[in-house]
């Protein structure tokens, strides 16, 4: 029960999500500003502090806030450890800073303060730091006797006094906020660049079942193009019941290697690889090789089971089934999912269905894998979610969780509260200037950025939007270049990506002939214009601490809406990034560009020099507004680095 005395009110604490319910996301280094309304009745002199320590420690640190104005206060500290820190903060009356400031408004009115010098003696006494202890009995000594009273009178408005007041500060009735939570994950929780393809598409046939060890030959190609995640879609033996064949036909012909999603059958299940892809060592070396280049591996964690999953005929307590025997498989129509058995939840022995899932997880990260792609989390409990990785990351708090629930908003969100690292996102449906801009604005500008932290894919295997369902490189560039400069984390699905694959089931955004039902031959030789342009951006990327963030985008106002330009800024490495881009993949744009002076630290009277990252031209800018042209045939955009002379 809070002490009925306490009057120091605090309000409004920020950043904080649903009220501290759930932890706010920082990486390793970054610095959290918190800001609070702090009050209290009358006019006395309050305090605050921020109180925070990492989950590992015991002693909590100090940091005095601040006020800004009309009672709003900040502070901020740096969090250096993976894990969680949590923070609350403390307010109180001053009352050994009212006393000073009271004693001094009086000495100046010409009063006589001898009373309120004896008063003072108290807060003197409360200050224990030994190594103010000689001037404050000095000062209590003064204080105390009436022939000192000019030396007293000296001391009591010194800025000596009132230094050490607030390095010490006399707190009584302290009023405290809740605690609340920081999560602190790794580095490449806010920068990463992913690169997907199915291993059992990287051998040299269209007809021959790719390796573990076919795969490996690959990696120098995805760490050439400047790829740091690596993420294989589900490597476990797939289901023969109800098998899929191509373009999803639900009636598989001989041969037909069906989809990794619909995982288990006799040979094992969700610990378990697909012979075909070879052994658990094959696996375990490809994680090392590609780790040795720079990569890591991710993994598919789709939690469903074909009907020939050893789950179902030894736990069949955790799926659904009608009551003539038959299961509820999952409805999505005009989707068809036969080949997959939706787990149950809910089911009565669901303590023992939700360890069974956790050590899928543990399994895996024996393994080596340190990344996770959660194939549809919003199917499944949020509570279970939570559960889950708060547990994973008791152990390992550097595990990255990517959620692939492309659905509403408050659903995609709920997940990122709940622990997701990161979350697949709308950027593949948003094509126009106008749209991209607002959803910027939503990410960066709203309380979202605290905890959800998008990664833009212009492609996955489920997924060919409509611009891309053309054979026209610029706009494959195009949307390539805004997902990586746009955002921290991004990825692509290849060899289909840099290779324009472009032709789509009919009226729908799904690939024909869908490698998620087929084994592909692909061309990992290919020395296009695009694979070009996605190995420099990927080159600027590492280069540039500016393009290693979200949340640093700025949008630039262009008097021509087919032209979007915006800047990614590191203030403190002195990185100024500008991105101009021709939003119409088939003809020459141009306009004026305003370029955001005042953030980079330039005069709108000086000149400076804009510099392409890709094609290494100069050009020498001055003032705000600036004309560019963009032919899309010849590259669709600007990648200036701003640089003053």
């Amino acid at each position: 029960m809070e002490e009925p005395r306490c009057r120091a009110i605090i309000e409004d604490v920020n950043p904080s999500i649903n009220g501290g319910e759930f932890a706010i996301k920082r990486v390793v280094g970054d610095k959290v500003k918190l800001t609070a309304d702090v009050f209290a009745d009358g006019h006395d002199i309050i305090n605050a502090h921020l109180l925070y320590k990492h989950d590992s420690e015991k002693t909590w640190k100090k940091s005095p806030m601040s006020p800004v104005v009309n009672d709003l206060w900040e502070v901020e500290f740096e969090v250096k450890k993976l894990g969680f820190y949590t923070y609350r903060l403390d307010a109180w009356v001053d009352y050994a800073l009212n006393w000073q400031h009271e004693i001094k408004r009086k000495i100046e009115d010409d009063q006589h303060v001898a009373s309120e010098l004896l008063d003072g003696v108290k807060y003197l006494k409360a200050v224990k730091a030994k190594k103010h202890q000689v001037y404050l009995k000095e000062a209590a000594t003064a204080f105390e006797a009436k022939r000192s009273y000019k030396k007293a009178i000296k001391i009591a408005q010194s800025e000596e006094l009132k230094a050490i007041f607030e390095e010490y500060p006399y707190q009584t009735f302290i009023t405290a906020s809740r605690d609340f939570r920081v999560k602190v994950d790794s580095k490449k929780a806010g920068f990463s660049t992913w690169y997907e393809f199915f291993p059992r598409s990287a051998g040299e046939s269209a007809t021959k079942h790719g390796t573990f060890k076919d795969a490996a030959k690959r990696l120098p190609y995805v760490a050439q193009m400047g790829f740091d995640v690596l993420y294989f879609p589900p490597i476990h033996p797939i289901g023969e019941k109800n098998r899929k064949g191509k373009n999803n036909a639900t009636n598989a012909e001989p041969g037909d290697v069906g989809s990794p999603w619909a995982i288990g059958s006799k040979l094992g299940g969700h610990k378990d690889i697909h012979p075909d892809l070879g052994t658990m060592k094959d696996f375990k070396d490809l994680v090392k090789s590609a780790k040795d280049l720079g990569i890591d591996v991710a993994m598919d964690f789709a939690l469903q089971c074909a009907p020939d999953h050893p789950y179902v005929t030894d736990s069949p307590q955790w799926f659904k089934w009608r009551p003539d025997g038959t299961v509820q498989y999952a409805e999505n129509p005009p989707k068809k999912y036969q080949d997959i058995i939706p787990i149950n939840f809910e089911c009565e022995d669901w303590e023992n269905l939700w360890e069974e899932l956790k050590s899928i997880i543990f399994y895996w990260i024996d393994a080596g894998v340190r990344i996770f792609r959660v194939d549809n989390p919003h199917t499944k409990p949020y509570r279970f979610w939570k559960w889950l990785i708060a547990e994973v990351h008791k152990e390992y708090p550097e595990i990255i969780f990517l959620s692939e629930a492309f659905t509403r908003p408050k659903v995609m969100h709920q997940l990122a509260k709940v622990g997701f690292t990161h979350s697949y996102s709308y950027f593949t449906w948003r094509n126009s200037k106008r749209e991209l801009e607002e959803y910027m604005d939503e990410l960066v500008n709203t309380k979202s950025r605290e905890y959800f932290r998008p990664n833009f894919w212009p492609n996955t295997p489920d997924i060919l939007p409509y611009e891309l369902q053309q054979p026209n490189e610029a706009a494959f560039i195009q949307r390539f270049f805004l997902a990586a400069t746009l955002s921290g984390n991004y990825g692509m699905y290849g060899p289909a990506y840099e290779n324009m694959f472009y032709q789509a089931v009919p009226g729908k955004e799904e690939y024909w002939d869908s490698e998620k039902y087929e084994i592909k031959k692909h061309i990992w030789d290919t020395r296009g214009k695009i694979k070009q342009v996605i190995r420099m951006v990927n080159d600027a990327r590492k280069a540039h601490p500016a393009l290693q963030d979200t949340l640093n985008y700025r949008k630039c106002d262009v008097d021509n809406d087919r032209v979007m330009a915006y800047y990614k800024g590191d203030q403190g490495a002195n990185d100024h990034i500008l991105c101009v881009v021709n939003m119409d993949t088939h003809y020459t744009q141009s306009g004026w560009v305003q370029v955001p002076l005042s953030y980079i630290g330039i005069s709108p009277d000086d000149d400076y020099v804009v510099c392409d990252l890709i094609t290494n031209e100069s050009y020498n800018w001055q003032g705000e507004w600036n004309f560019i042209e963009l032919n899309p045939h010849g590259l669709p955009f600007h990648f200036f680095k701003v640089v003053k002379r």
